[in-house]
């Protein structure tokens, strides 16, 4: 269910790694200093229903 997309013009829950896609180019060091770590993963919360989303969380993490 969550997706994973750099854009943000939907109304799904999407899931991004900034490190990896919008700020690939950035320098480590200017990442770091902003909190862009290799493990910060964004998620954007869609119109789903919260038990839906929760639900694919958890099989994911397992």
């Amino acid at each position: 269910m969550c997706v994973r997309t750099v854009s943000l013009g939907t109304c799904d829950t999407l899931l991004a790694h900034p490190a990896s896609m919008t700020h690939y180019s950035v320098p480590r060091e200017e990442k770091i200093k902003y909190g862009i770590t290799d493990g910060l993963i964004r998620m954007n919360v869609g119109i789903e229903n919260v038990e839906d989303i929760l639900a694919d969380l958890n099989q994911s993490l397992l």
